[in-house]
């Protein structure tokens, strides 16, 4: 009979044998289901993908701030008859506003619109560019949303909820179909302007694994920043010290079975790739001077143009924010300024795409977070006029991906306050794009907190099949 010391001896109780064997056979299942989704990324299918998917990646732009759709997309020459005179009580009385009081008064667009295309897609004069491409646009003129405040309004558009704490779409997009580059993160985002008012709850990955993130490229310095190696250190070196993290890393994982763990294991890893891979992608000087000049100069034409370079690389969703487009005063200005800068960059991105036979599997998105109003804001002098934020009608538009090109979507009333035709909420879009990508949105789920959570939530949301190629 072998006499064991009662310190030296620890029982496992039944409880604690269960938890501690669970959670190795979840470790051993979860490392099946990595080794199966990446073998399935690398074979153009993953698990998530139940339609023939139209598009491989997506370029998204949000135009932080929100852009005039009355001033861009969607003409109203009544709202411009009766520009300057106080606008009837149905547009204000028993709704809310971010800063409208009173009696407003009604605000026309001053400039002119022009049908482009075969399909006479409808542009400002601000967009001379973006009508080059009008034939690639499926412009949706009855967008609405639940939010009136920025913050708000922004996580709603990129999460499918108004508050913190759920992945971005663009996580859900890689936790769905994965990478299909190994040197480069599958969710990249840009940003120019003003930061957006919900920070970077737009890009993270809730509670979805931290791998699912999106990563920041910056337009000045280091383009990732901590991503260089420190001078005197060699690449041998910072190998060796990879690996042996790796090792310490890899032996915690086996004990406690953490997920987050095997992320940081593979997101050294990717930093590693990325001290040649970024660089290399940065790297314009491979450009065409043609394909420059085409871009134009600035900030947003050198992110078009990376974005470009990235889905070629293989890199899934791309997003670019724009800030600076909250235009409660000096709207001709501002409005006029910011166009200037995206018009070019954006219409050659189109064009490049599709020159190079990528824009039929890339779907480009552009959005705001809602629109503004048909009412003056502020004083009626130029420099002091503006608009309020508008949540129940505005304009967005995609290009390439499956949509059908030079059409128009829905309609807005005669003084474009409300959607008259076709409506489509956040969700809707959430759901479209999902099933471009091969993805039914009600099977893309992931289970947290005894649920299992989807991008659309558990509310109806319809794929627009109206629009789709």
């Amino acid at each position: 009979m072998f006499d064991f010391p009662t310190e030296s001896f620890t029982r496992l109780r039944r409880r604690q044998f269960l938890s501690r064997s669970g959670t190795g056979l979840g470790a051993l299942a979860l490392g099946s289901l990595w080794s199966q989704d990446a073998e399935a990324s690398r074979n153009g299918v993953t698990p998530f993908q139940t339609i023939a998917p139209k598009a491989r990646s997506v370029i998204f732009f949000h135009m932080t701030g929100a852009p005039s759709q009355l001033d861009l997309f969607d003409d109203k020459p009544v709202l411009r008859q009766y520009d300057r005179q106080p606008a009837p009580a149905e547009l204000f009385e028993g709704k809310r506003f971010s800063f409208l009081r009173g009696h407003p008064k009604l605000l026309g667009s001053p400039y002119e619109f022009t049908r482009h295309g075969g399909g006479g897609v409808e542009l400002s004069s601000l967009l001379p560019h973006l009508g080059t491409v009008a034939d690639e646009l499926c412009v949706v003129k009855s967008m609405f949303t639940t939010e009136f405040n920025h913050g708000p309004a922004q996580l709603f558009m990129h999460t499918g909820l108004n508050r913190q704490g759920n992945p971005s779409i663009g996580s859900w997009t890689t936790y769905g179909l994965g990478s299909e580059s190994e040197n480069l993160p599958a969710y990249v985002v840009f940003l120019k302007g003003a930061s957006p008012g919900a920070g970077a709850n737009l890009w993270k990955s809730g509670f979805l694994p931290s791998v699912h993130q999106g990563v920041q490229l910056r337009g000045e310095g280091e383009p990732v920043l901590f991503l260089n190696r420190p001078e005197g250190v060699s690449e041998t070196a910072r190998r060796r010290t990879l690996d042996s993290i790796a090792a310490l890393n890899q032996t915690y994982f086996e004990t406690v079975a953490d997920p987050e763990i095997q992320t940081r294991i593979d997101q050294y890893e990717m930093a590693f790739r990325m001290q040649t891979s970024v660089p290399e992608l940065v790297d314009l000087s491979q450009e065409s001077a043609a394909t420059m000049t085409s871009y134009g100069d600035g900030e947003v034409a050198r992110q078009c143009l990376q974005a470009r370079r990235l889905v070629e690389r293989g890199v899934r969703f791309v997003e670019l924010f724009i800030g600076d487009w909250d235009t409660h005063a000096n709207q001709a200005g501002k409005l006029a300024g910011n166009c200037r800068e995206v018009d070019q960059p954006i219409a050659a991105l189109i064009a490049d795409l599709k020159q190079r036979g990528l824009l039929d599997q890339t779907l480009v998105v552009w959005s705001a977070e809602f629109g503004r109003t048909p009412m003056l804001q502020g004083e009626e002098s130029a420099a002091k006029c503006g608009r309020d934020h508008q949540k129940d009608a505005f304009t967005i538009w995609m290009a390439g991906g499956g949509v059908k090109g030079g059409i128009t979507y829905g309609s807005t009333s005669e003084l474009g306050n409300e959607v008259a035709e076709n409506p489509v909420e956040v969700r809707d879009l959430h759901a479209t794009l999902m099933h471009l990508l091969g993805i039914n949105h009600e099977k893309l789920t992931y289970r947290y907190q005894g649920l299992d959570q989807r991008l659309t939530g558990v509310e109806e949301a319809r794929v627009l099949r109206e629009i789709l190629a």
